[in-house]
């Protein structure tokens, strides 16, 4: 547990960036500094998104503009620097929401398995690869750290209703 580390230090909650915040659509920069401050990012992130709750966030939905992110589909938490997907095969439809466009869900194909790799904390090559959740979670966080949002993403017509919806207030409607 995140906590377990830092028993005397308050961990910070970060306010989660929304829809149309530029800083989710601007590009952010790698990541080159490997010290404690990262660790102490990566710990706040983590943080963060378990009060959310949510199972993935990038840095640009707190308004840092690294590559950085963290998640936790239910196997443990990880964080991810200067990511890039370098594989990706099948198709997947699922429902896919983000926090930083609460409270809407859409279902959309994506691919289904995706291998990425990058750094972990200390600086250290990694990889993580999977299908489905763990597929879709690092196309997801990735995506956040080119400045592409989950809206992007969705096929021309349901893009196109799901910005008239955001833009009018109305509630998520998914794909009904």
């Amino acid at each position: 547990c995140i906590r377990d580390r830092y028993p005397d230090r308050p961990m910070a909650i970060y306010p989660i960036r929304v829809f149309p915040d530029p800083v989710l659509r601007a590009g952010t920069s790698p990541v080159t500094d490997f010290g404690s401050e990262l660790r102490r990012l990566a710990d706040d992130m983590l943080e963060t998104m378990y009060a959310a709750p949510g199972v993935g966030l990038a840095a640009p939905q707190i308004g840092i503009s690294k590559q950085i992110f963290v998640a936790d589909i239910g196997d443990g938490p990880f964080a991810m620097v200067n990511p890039e997907i370098v594989e990706t095969s099948g198709k997947w439809k699922f429902e896919e929401g983000c926090l930083s466009v609460p409270g809407y869900w859409w279902e959309f194909s994506r691919p289904a398995f995706a291998r990425a790799r990058g750094l972990d904390l200390d600086g250290e090559p990694v990889e993580y690869a999977g299908d489905e959740l763990m597929g879709r979670l690092l196309q997801h966080e990735t995506d956040h750290l080119i400045g592409t949002l989950l809206l992007e993403r969705l096929p021309r017509r349901l893009r196109k209703d799901a910005l008239r919806d955001l833009r009018n207030g109305v509630p998520s409607s998914g794909n009904e």
